[in-house]
């Protein structure tokens, strides 16, 4: 505005016409653009005040808008760590449960193993009890025929 009442004021002069009635002389002119000078230099000054002032706001909203959204991230990434260290321990603590199952087991096996060696131990321990038994028998056999052999007269 003040620099459209600048111009008018030029113009005026320029035109050789009077403003407000009145001839203005050129130290008057130049006092009065002064003051316009001035008037619009402080109103810019203010406008830029208030424009900085703007943007600081503005600069200090969005640093806490950022830092909220950040904390807020952060509260995700936080919960997101700890299940992980919880998954890590039970990860750790299954592969030694399933080692330990594992050599258990492996016992079992041995044991199993074992008592499966020891039942075909039994049953060869039968079986040559069985052959002692029938040649026992045999050796009986052929003693007492030779012993009745013995006890009849010879004719």
């Amino acid at each position: 505005m003040t620099a459209v009442l600048a111009r008018s004021a030029t113009q005026f002069l320029l035109a050789g016409r009077t403003w407000s009635g009145a001839a203005l002389v050129p130290t008057e002119l130049s006092v009065m653009l002064s003051r316009l000078l001035k008037d619009h230099q402080a109103k810019q000054n203010e406008r830029k005040e208030l424009q900085e002032k703007r943007r600081k706001e503005a600069v200090a909203a969005a640093t806490c808008l950022t830092e909220a959204l950040v904390d807020h991230l952060n509260v995700g990434v936080a919960q997101a760590y700890m299940n992980q260290r919880k998954l890590d321990n039970e990860v750790k603590t299954l592969q030694i449960q399933a080692a330990q199952f594992a050599k258990q087991t492996q016992q079992w096996l041995g044991m199993v193993d074992n008592f499966n060696q020891a039942l075909k131990e039994i049953g060869d321990v039968e079986n040559w009890a069985r052959s002692i038994e029938m040649d026992m028998r045999t050796i009986a056999t052929a003693l007492e025929y030779v012993y009745k052999g013995q006890l009849q007269p010879a004719t």
